[in-house]
């Protein structure tokens, strides 16, 4: 059964500048520690990724899965859906952007995953990983986005 998790952090920069950086996939490697590797296998008639394969670092050892994005509510949602996973069953999710209250150049974050495992692992270690995995890529896409000004 999936666990949903959600996370949010404030980022010092504006919506589209904090979209910008999560939709430059390949350059994941370059600031999502536990990934290794990026590639976009299939793009829509604007350009944008569709389908991109990961490589990524977990539980001890590698795992590839590959996500497929949705733009419906692009700027302000990034959605994605496993389309294949080799240790994954469910591997969903989405990036909320909202113009923070107190500061419009501001972009409250918003992180929602829901994680299934072939393996069973138990609950308390899942909840475990989930939270670092939230935390971890929250901190990190505020680092390369207010470290990284257009």
């Amino acid at each position: 059964m999936a666990e949903q998790a959600r996370e949010h952090i404030t980022i010092d920069a504006p919506v589209p500048r904090c979209f910008e950086v999560l939709t430059d996939f390949e350059a994941y490697p370059e600031w999502a520690g536990d990934l290794k590797e990026a590639r976009v296998l299939e793009r829509d008639e604007q350009g944008r990724a569709l389908v991109v394969e990961f490589r990524a670092a977990a539980m001890g050892r590698s795992t590839t899965y590959r996500l497929r994005y949705d733009y419906r509510d692009a700027p302000r949602r990034l959605g994605w859906q496993l389309d294949e996973g080799d240790i994954q069953r469910e591997l969903d999710g989405a990036y909320t952007l909202e113009p923070s209250a107190d500061d419009p150049q501001a972009t409250e974050v918003g992180y929602e995953l829901s994680v299934d495992l072939i393996m069973p692992i138990p609950g308390f270690v899942k909840r475990r990983a989930e939270a670092r995995i939230l935390k971890t890529a929250l901190d990190e896409l505020k680092a390369r986005v207010e470290g990284q000004r257009a």
